[in-house]
């Protein structure tokens, strides 16, 4: 199988792809399957642990009632934030009991159960807004466990450059001349044709774009209880008011750079409409370098955006074969360094990169995110998620940057890096991934007791 560039970015709401927009699909297709006149959910491992701050009881409800996460209202009700009674009717009659369960499933940390009279169905929900039913997982466990992929697209046979290692994907690039966002085209117009894709790749930095302006000019608290103020609009103030010294200011680019990624991840974490790049909690890096190169690089229209996410969505179907993005499967390393990484390679095929530079690129953004772990405080994608994705984009720019100043001939290969990820996400003790058991999540605003080194 081979994943889309139509999978890896994908319109949804906040606050996560994996506990949000995955299990929105999960009820969706269970009671498209299954129609029911009342559902029992349970909610089980990090679905459970982390599922009410990251809105799972609210998403499952709304895929219930037959919203998607491309086309629900963000004004939905219940509304982001709102809380959810165990147990009520839906609008449309359906009558549920919501459960959580923090022992996870073996298959998979991020599960929902539905039950409905004698019909009983398991989903997993493994990054990205990728689900899977029991089924599916385990047909995927037997080609290999963690990093098996989620794939939903195609077979190998129906595109004519299959890869799923960097080494495979450099080879074909050498062999037949194109560059990687060349080679991805072709791929989708194998899968999809290309005006479909094209269209799908427009609406995604439209979107983008359009999450960036919401971002800056909505003020307030974010909801949760954390009461987390909005930045963006004020840092866009300052930045708009002071405009001639960030000109002037050899790191001015940086401080947009924040903004953007700011104003993304504020309008995610208000369970705003923002494209899964490749998740939700770490949806602020790709659109905060996208919008560095519209608005410091020349000539950055529709056609290299396009260049730009299909380079970039090479990269993370390397890493989501092979390791994963799901901050519950391998911590955030999962999701906020394969962003980087992704967001990395697009820039350097911006910058003119060659194919060896673009994965010397993706391997430096993610090198440099190796252990990194995933501890929402609260429970929220607000602490340290927010900040945490204007530090990694601008490492990624950096990351693109150095790679292009190079030969693409270095010592760790993207291959390493991702095998590398894999086996630290497996080592990784579970409190450190999406379970808000452990890091910041539990140390915040404890007495200082410790000895330094």
């Amino acid at each position: 199988m081979t994943i889309s560039v139509v999978d890896l970015f994908s319109v949804g709401i906040g606050p996560s792809s994996s506990h949000t927009v995955g299990p929105m699909r999960a009820a969706a297709r269970f009671i498209a399957e299954h129609p029911a006149q009342h559902v029992d959910i349970e909610l089980r491992g990090s679905l459970a642990a982390t599922g009410a701050g990251h809105g799972t009881d609210r998403a499952v409800l709304l895929g219930l009632l037959g919203h998607a996460p491309d086309s629900v209202p963000e004004d939905v009700e219940p509304r982001a934030g709102d809380p959810i009674p165990a147990e009520g009717t839906l609008p449309n009659g359906i009558t549920y009991s919501i459960s959580f369960n923090v022992e996870p499933l073996p298959e998979h940390p991020n599960a929902v159960i539905f039950r409905a009279g004698d019909v009983e169905e398991r989903y997993f929900s493994v990054g990205g807004g990728f689900i899977l039913s029991k089924a599916e997982i385990d047909a995927q466990s037997r080609g290999g466990g963690l990093g098996s992929g989620a794939s939903t697209t195609g077979h190998t046979d129906d595109v004519p450059y299959y890869f799923t290692t960097s080494a495979r994907l450099l080879a074909m690039c050498d062999r037949s001349g194109l560059r990687i966002c060349e080679l991805m085209q072709e791929n989708e117009t194998a899968l999809h044709g290309w005006e479909p894709v094209e269209k799908h790749l427009d609406r995604v930095w439209a979107t983008m774009q359009e999450c960036v302006q919401a971002g800056i000019h909505t003020t307030g608290i974010l909801p949760g209880g954390l009461n987390v103020e909005r930045r963006a609009p004020r840092l866009y103030e300052q930045l708009m008011r002071n405009q001639e010294h960030y000109a002037s200011d050899n790191f001015g680019a940086m401080e947009w750079v924040n903004l953007f990624a700011l104003a993304v991840n504020e309008q995610n974490a208000a369970g705003g409409r923002v494209v899964t790049a490749p998740t939700n909690g770490a949806a602020g890096i790709i659109p905060a370098v996208m919008h560095y190169a519209h608005k410091f690089l020349p000539n950055f229209d529709e056609v290299e955006a396009r260049k730009f996410l299909l380079t970039a969505s090479a990269i993370g179907l390397i890493i989501k074969e092979n390791a994963s993005i799901s901050g519950a499967e391998v911590g955030c390393q999962g999701e906020v360094g394969s962003a980087a990484a992704m967001a990395a390679a697009g820039l350097a095929e911006i910058l003119g990169g060659s194919p060896a530079q673009i994965t010397n690129a993706a391997e430096i953004a993610l090198e440099h995110n190796l252990g990194l772990t995933c501890d929402p405080v609260g429970g929220l994608v607000q602490i340290p998620c927010i900040e945490r994705n204007a530090i990694a984009a601008v490492q990624a720019i950096n990351a693109a940057r150095l790679a292009n100043l190079g030969t693409g001939i270095h010592h760790v290969s993207l291959d390493d890096c991702v095998r590398t990820m894999a086996e630290t996400g497996r080592d990784m003790l579970s409190k450190y991934k999406e379970t808000s058991m452990g890091g910041l999540a539990v140390n915040i605003g404890l007495p200082v007791n410790y000895t330094a080194c």
